[in-house]
């Protein structure tokens, strides 16, 4: 009896010791995991903070430069203001300065040059555009007139006039120098008077170029006189001393024919009572003797 109670007894340790070992079986996977996981350096707070920031503004939050449809939220009223007024003196000018050589209105003095491809003889160069705007060419009798002309419409008229002698003649026609383009700087400058437009300039380059206002000048009520296309001088106010000081934005830009205008001050009109007042004196000691 004590043999078969052995037996039975055995089967039932053996069951329990395979169900301890499944147990720890399945444990040991899940501490393995925990075991292996690979360690993350923790963000230290700062850095948290400044991860959440955003690096840069969305594009629709700021104020592009040549987008003003956009509205900005960031920026003052007075800034956005001042913005959609020089994009609006630029709309009025930029137009005159773009594809400035295939839109420049040929003038006095200004300097082309006539090419005639496979035709040296009928090519010019170096042709200074006199004041009578009409140039001479080879075969052309009485020359072709250029004044207020673009360079491709004076290149249509010789090519139709050299058509008779050369078999679909390509001519090309380039503006060498601009001179016709012009703008006056008047008044209490240095060096008044009339100068050539080469660039896009604004009143207070244009001022500068004249030398700088004199002492005797009034910074403050410049005036650029515009002629519309009615014929009339419009007046246009610049306060170039607002600008010197950085208090006005200088966007106030010149076009061909405009007039600068630069008053004289309280201290010219000074100058001029004190030297009325020398010559008086001089008159009445010259008269009376005293």
């Amino acid at each position: 009896m004590k043999v078969v109670n052995r037996l039975i007894g055995f089967p039932l340790v053996v069951v329990v010791m395979i169900s301890a070992a499944a147990a720890v079986m399945a444990q040991q996977p899940a501490a393995t995991e925990n075991t292996s996981r690979p360690r993350v350096a923790s963000t230290p707070p700062a850095t948290q903070e400044k991860a959440k920031k955003p690096a840069a503004l969305p594009t629709g939050e700021r104020l592009e430069p040549d987008d003003p449809s956009r509205v900005a939220t960031d920026v003052p009223t007075e800034v956005q203001a001042n913005r959609q007024e020089q994009l609006s003196e630029e709309n009025d000018v930029v137009p005159v300065y773009n594809n400035f050589f295939n839109t420049y209105r040929l003038g006095p003095e200004d300097v082309i040059s006539v090419n005639v491809f496979g035709q040296d003889r009928y090519s010019r160069g170096g042709i200074i555009i006199p004041p009578s705007g009409r140039i001479s060419l080879a075969l052309i009798p009485g020359g072709i007139f250029v004044n207020g002309k673009t360079v491709d419409e004076v290149a249509e008229l010789i090519k139709k006039q050299y058509d008779e002698y050369i078999i679909d003649p390509q001519v090309s026609v380039s503006l060498d120098k601009g001179f016709s383009y012009r703008y006056a700087v008047i008044g209490d400058v240095a060096q008044p008077g009339i100068r050539i437009m080469s660039r896009r300039l604004t009143v207070s380059e244009a001022i500068t170029e004249a030398g700088g206002v004199l002492p005797t000048g009034n910074r403050s009520k410049v005036v650029v006189l515009r002629r519309q296309p009615t014929g009339v001088l419009s007046p246009i106010a610049v306060n170039v001393s607002a600008i010197y000081k950085g208090k006005a934005p200088d966007n106030t830009y010149l076009i061909p024919g405009d007039q600068v205008i630069v008053p004289g001050n309280k201290w010219k009109t000074f100058q001029k009572i004190m030297s009325l007042t020398s010559v008086a004196s001089f008159a009445r000691i010259f008269s009376t003797g005293w």
